[in-house]
């Protein structure tokens, strides 16, 4: 974050790193954690992330904020229309036929009508958008996660979605863009998150603010945001529990 079999050979080899890491005691197990065998080394990973996210993350994106909004809208537009052929290919996967028609058809309006994706009259049209990734497929055929893992700049990345994050990479036409196939993907990715943590700074603030534990808070908020989206369901924020409570949901 390798041109066609070298992107999935990249996921593999941060998970076969990862695996020779535990076999070695790099990765301590925590006590009594059967879900979060590896929080010591996780927590020190998020550590990384917040700092990363102090000095870099954070203050790039609320610069962004000075961005007008409707032009944040058109770029979030393009970005959500970029990925809708991994969205496609995963909805097959899966034998979602109608949820794959769905996809096509907002790629097809959005980028025609849409003005390659600044745009989405799709959702207008009654086409709602939604996200697929191959994690998602293999849930759906009944592979477990495997142990949660946190890594800075991906996030909560337990083996599966880690696995599955590498095939996307081929599905994904970003990564046949340029002469190096890591440029498109890591700027797409890159961009992606300076809008996602400036369209969502009040709430991540909030929940930091607010929360005894973060890490388990992450972590929880997660879990429960990654089942729905296994099921095809939405997260609604207003449907997520009380702040206070969250710590104590680790076992959902």
């Amino acid at each position: 974050m390798m041109k066609s079999i070298q992107n999935l050979l990249l996921a593999s080899l941060i998970a076969t790193s990862l695996a020779a890491c535990a076999g070695s005691g790099a990765l301590e197990a925590a006590p009594n954690s059967d879900r979060d065998p590896y929080e010591n080394f996780n927590r020190k990973m998020f550590a990384v992330e917040q700092t990363l996210d102090a000095y870099v993350l954070k203050p790039v994106a609320k610069g962004y904020l000075y961005v007008p909004q409707p032009v944040r809208r058109s770029f979030r537009n393009f970005l959500n229309n970029l990925i809708s052929p991994v969205t496609l290919a995963n909805d097959l996967f899966q034998g979602e036929m109608q949820r794959a028609s769905t996809t096509a058809l907002r790629l097809g309006i959005n980028t025609v009508i849409g003005i390659g994706g600044l745009f989405d009259p799709a959702t207008r049209l009654g086409l709602e958008r939604h996200e697929e990734d191959f994690g998602q497929t293999l849930a759906t055929y009944g592979v477990a996660p495997g142990p949660y893992l946190y890594i800075p700049m991906l996030g909560p990345s337990p083996p599966r979605d880690l696995f599955g994050w590498g095939v996307d990479w081929l599905f994904d036409p970003v990564t046949y863009v340029g002469d190096e196939s890591l440029t498109g993907p890591i700027l797409r990715y890159t961009l992606d998150g300076v809008d996602a943590r400036a369209t969502n700074m009040g709430i991540i603030d909030e929940i930091e603010r607010s929360s005894i534990d973060f890490y388990a808070t992450v972590r929880s908020l997660y879990r429960q945001n990654r089942e729905s989206e296994i099921n095809n369901g939405v997260t609604n924020i207003d449907d997520l529990p009380d702040i206070d409570d969250l710590d104590d949901l680790d076992d959902f």
